[in-house]
C-alpha cells in the first residue's frame, strides 16, 4: 500500500500537480526513507525575528528570505552527522537553488570561521553559505535543541516542517516534499 501511496505521488509530479496543496496529510504521505524523521505540522508556525549574522558580517532575518522556500539547517563544525548530511544540502542547492529555493546554513554556538572553512574544504563543498548564530539566538528561539536540525520555511517564512538529526537531503522523497513546498502559493 506505502509503495502505491509513494507511486501516485510521484506520477502526479510528472504530470503536473500540485498533490498535497496546503494539507500537510499530502507532505506526510510523501516521507519515506530518512524523510519518515522529518515533523510534518498540521498548520503553519510562525518562525522567529531573531537576527543571525551573514558571513559578510552584517545581520539578518528569516524574514529577508520571504518570498522562496528556504531549507534552513543548523549545524556546527563539531557536529558528525553535519559532516555527513553537509554535501546533500549543497548538492541540493546546486539543483535548485535561486529566485524560488535556498539552503541557508546558519552555524550555531562557537564556530570560528576558520574552522567553518575548513571543514567545508575538507568535505568539499563551496556553495553553501557560513552564516552564523554565535549566543544560540535564533536556535533557542526556533526550539533547536540538538545538532544538526533542518527547517522547511515556505514562502510566508512559516516554519511547515522540521527533522531532527542528519537526513539524505538529495532523495526522492526530500525533492517530491520540496517541490510540492514550492509549487504552493504560485
Amino acid at each position: 500500500m506505502r509503495m502505491l501511496n509513494i507511486a501516485a505521488v510521484y506520477t502526479a509530479f510528472a504530470l503536473g500537480a500540485n498533490v498535497a496543496g496546503a494539507d500537510p496529510q499530502g507532505l506526510i504521505n510523501m516521507r519515506d526513507g530518512d524523510m519518515m524523521k522529518l515533523a510534518v505540522h498540521s498548520a503553519p508556525r510562525a518562525a522567529s525575528d531573531t537576527p543571525f549574522t551573514l558571513e559578510t558580517g552584517e545581520t539578518a532575518t528569516l524574514a529577508d528570505y520571504q518570498g522562496k522556500v528556504v531549507l534552513l539547517n543548523f549545524w556546527a563544525t563539531w557536529c558528525a552527522p553535519c559532516r555527513k548530511e553537509m554535501p546533500g544540502l549543497a548538492a541540493l542547492q546546486s539543483d535548485l537553488g535561486g529566485d524560488d529555493f535556498a539552503v541557508l546554513t546558519i552555524a550555531t554556538g562557537r564556530n570560528p570561521r576558520p574552522a567553518m572553512e575548513r571543514f567545508m574544504a575538507e568535505i568539499g563543498v563551496d556553495n553553501l553559505p557560513l552564516h552564523t548564530d554565535d549566543r544560540q539566538a535564533l536556535a533557542r528561539s526556533m526550539g533547536v535543541l540538538g545538532l544538526p536540525v533542518t527547517i522547511i520555511l515556505d514562502r510566508t517564512g512559516a516554519e511547515v516542517a522540521r527533522l531532527i538529526g542528519d537526513a539524505d537531503w538529495t532523495s526522492d522523497s526530500a525533492r517530491a516534499i520540496l517541490s510540492d513546498v514550492m509549487a504552493q502559493g504560485n
